[in-house]
């Protein structure tokens, strides 16, 4: 489970653009949830996936429309001339013909459900053609704008990619891997035996979800072999899912591995894409692991794999020689002494295999996510200090140059950072302090595509040097006539942050944005909460939206605070939840609520709270331990029974329910059911294939079996993300109006 929050909140503008107070001497419009959810986007232009040319000649990124903020264009910007033009017009080269359910349900992994148009791409490795998947088919782009079909087939084509040395298009097809001349010609099935429940070159549903493993096979950098993925549901346990619609209901029989029963059977072969030989790797004599990273050296003369136990608490990297498959194991990650057991291994992909043998490696060893190269059997710690290392950006392996992102200055901020190899003591931060950043960098690391917002400028992108200077404003979107938010700034509010300490004294940080207060007055509180393990922080010095804007004009404080469990603080922060998910979390976000109580112009009695999926789940865990304490709740997507829930997620966290049955029945959201008296709204979607409907009508018959009263908002058709084109705004008119009931005073 992955964070699924709203695009809640906003915060004070100005620094990009002009002032907010400027800009409100020449806007009068107030904000509606129409045109909240409408276009163009009121966050201005939010272009995604931005990337470099092989060659560095080009960025390449999706740009939304202004008239259609879901349909995404190819679009790219020459970075001698700053000229930009569209390569593919997805209205234009699409078919709009229907996607197969297995793209569906990648795009719903991929969190981009709702997204229509170009999705992905991908540059060949020459630099003078994109591969671009579009309405189920592939196409070649080239740099003038022109576009050549590559397929054209009913299936639909999954997890496409130009291999490394230019030579083929690669692709899955009825659960088969296919390879096709890029320069043309027929496409040739390298693997045969996919169907029914065996699948070749997917990433299983486990990995898609929780491991962020997107594909299910890698090809070598000259293009003379490809590892494969093949994996076999049949051990899995059938669900069978009813997708609820308007006008009719489809029934899926989805095999979905629920938390302490079996996973899928997984094999990985290296396959010689010309003679079609097969070599099945040495995985070892336990069936019943997770495959989590394939990786091939740079000289391609070995495959690094990545196996990760059952139970999470032991990584091995294994060195394959892929002529014979046979493995060895380089070394093992496991969970710290410290732990004493209570704790697991979170997977990253901030590691980098150099040209000399040596690798870039991230561990939690020390308590936090740090860098440390592992060289002849040998560590040598990089990074160090009570701050977490986020991503490894780019590798300068001429130089001996890494770059990074992490919170070394500020836990609310992430920032870009180098360092030397030969001197890794010393660390340069490369952005600017106050904004929160990621970054993406060509393959030679010469220069970085940064991405950043502040509390006062919505996102940016622009292309910077290796020293972080930057080039040229790819996005600048800043805050003047012209810009979508512009006209709504007469009502905007500053968002503020603070702290308090919880029960054992750790300190939690809150983010709070208020009307403009009048003397005496007391406001009632949206209180939104995510609160679950492994996601990113929500409290952090950005700009993310500008429904909170909204919420504090109909007269509401909005609040949130990022409590113990969450991530980005070290483990020892985030490994309070385990075998405990409901308790820790629970109180601090109780504990959240009792601080606002402490502060005057808040009316005690009129503190609502909000939360989807994981956040859900706090809903009532919130409700059940603290009666009183709410004046209402709704609860979006909630899981309600974790043994409904995945393996890699749930046991991680909890354990196997068969021989940890306890921390299954504590953290359950069934057993204290009758404790609710606070009013409660539950809302799901009827065709949720990540949290089932079935944890709604469990939960929903266990209220009513008690007696107890409550609402429900239940969406035909609407998978995990509730939303899209009226369907938003009848989601957040229905969340307000149970809510304003029982805050009166906010309008």
């Amino acid at each position: 489970m992955r964070k699924w929050l709203l695009g809640l909140a906003l915060v004070s503008l100005g620094s990009a653009g002009m002032t907010v107070e400027a800009a409100a001497q020449a806007a009068s419009q107030s904000l509606t949830l129409e045109r909240i959810f409408g276009s163009p986007d009121l966050n201005g232009q939010t272009p995604r996936a931005p990337r470099l040319s092989p060659d560095g000649k080009y960025l390449t990124l999706l740009r939304n429309r202004a008239d259609e903020k879901e349909r995404f264009d190819l679009w790219a910007m020459d970075t001698t001339s700053g000229e930009w033009r569209m390569l593919v017009d997805s209205k234009k080269i699409g078919s709009g013909a229907e996607l197969s359910e297995a793209e569906k349900m990648q795009r719903e992994r991929l969190r981009i459900g709702g997204s229509k148009g170009v999705v992905a791409y991908g540059w060949a490795p020459d630099g003078k053609s994109i591969l671009v998947p579009l309405d189920g088919d592939l196409y070649l782009a080239t740099l003038d704008g022109q576009t050549r079909r590559l397929t054209e087939t009913t299936q639909g084509e999954l997890n496409p990619t130009v291999s490394p040395a230019g030579g083929f298009v690669s692709f899955v097809r009825d659960q088969n891997l296919f390879v096709q001349p890029l320069n043309g010609g027929a496409a040739k099935q390298l693997t045969t035996t996919g169907a029914d429940t065996v699948h070749w070159g997917e990433a299983e549903f486990i990995a898609q979800e929780e491991m962020d493993r997107r594909t299910g096979y890698w090809w070598s950098p000259d293009d003379s072999l490809v590892a494969v993925e093949r994996f076999d549901e049949a051990p899995v346990g059938v669900v069978r899912r009813a997708a609820i619609g308007a006008e009719g209901t489809s029934i899926y029989e989805q095999r979905y591995p629920a938390a302490g029963t079996p996973n899928v059977l997984v094999e990985l072969y290296v396959i010689d894409p010309a003679s079609g030989r097969q070599v099945k790797v040495d995985l070892g004599a336990n069936p019943d692991i997770y495959l989590a990273r394939v990786d091939w050296a740079p000289n391609g003369k070995t495959l690094y794999v990545q196996r990760q136990s059952r139970d999470q608490k032991r990584l091995d990297m294994l060195k394959v020689d892929p002529a014979t498959g046979k493995a060895s194991v380089l070394f093992s990650e496991t969970i710290r002494p410290e732990a004493g057991g209570k704790s697991w291994l979170n997977l990253s992909d901030a590691y980098h295999f150099m040209p000399d043998g040596s690798l870039i490696w991230s561990s939690e060893r020390s308590g936090f996510r740090h860098l440390y190269r592992y060289a002849g059997g040998k560590w040598k710690q990089l990074t160090k200090g009570p701050w977490v290392v986020t991503d490894l950006v780019g590798v300068d392996e001429a130089r001996g140059r890494l770059f990074f992102t992490a919170n070394k200055d500020d836990l609310l901020e992430q920032q870009l950072y180098a360092l030397d190899l030969a001197h890794p003591d010393k660390v340069t931060r490369l952005t600017e302090a106050g904004w929160n950043n990621g970054a993406t960098m060509d393959g030679a690391a010469t220069r970085a595509i940064v991405t950043r917002s502040s509390p006062s400028q919505p996102s940016q992108v622009y292309l910077a040097d290796a020293a972080g200077k930057r080039i040229a404003w790819v996005e600048e979107n800043a805050l003047k006539p012209g810009h979508p938010y512009y006209p709504y700034a007469v009502s905007h509010r500053k968002t503020q942050y603070g702290s308090f300490k919880a029960k054992d004294g750790t300190t939690l940080y809150w983010e709070m944005i208020t009307p403009e207060l009048e003397p005496g007055k007391r406001y009632p509180v949206f209180f939104e909460h995510y609160g679950g393990p492994g996601t990113g922080q929500q409290v952090m010095h950005r700009w993310t939206g500008a429904l909170p804007q909204y919420l504090v004009d109909r007269g509401y404080v909005y609040f949130r605070i990022d409590n113990r469990g969450s991530f980005n603080r070290g483990k020892e922060f985030e490994d309070h939840i385990y075998h405990a998910m409901g308790t820790v979390e629970v109180e601090d976000q109780v504990a959240g609520a009792n601080y606002l109580k402490t502060l005057p112009f808040v009316d005690p009695k009129k503190i609502v709270t909000y939360g989807w999926s994981y956040g859900g789940y706090m809903s009532i865990k919130m409700l059940e331990k603290a009666p009183g304490v709410f004046a209402a709740a709704v609860s979006g997507a909630p899981v309600t029974r974790w043994e409904l829930y995945d393996t890699h997620y749930t046991e991680r966290y909890l354990g196997d329910p068969k021989t940890d049955p306890q921390s299954y029945a504590s953290s359950d959201a069934l057993a204290e059911a009758g404790n609710i008296r606070d009013p409660l709204l539950l809302i799901h979607g009827m065709a949720d294939d990540n949290v089932v409907f079935e944890n709604a009508t469990v939960f929903a018959a266990r209220m009513q079996a008690q007696g107890k009263p409550f609402e429900m908002m239940f969406y035909p058709g609407q998978t995990h993300r509730v939303g899209g084109p009226g369907v938003s705004v009848h989601l957040w008119e229905t969340i307000l109006n149970f809510l304003d009931r029982y805050t009166t005073d906010a309008k």
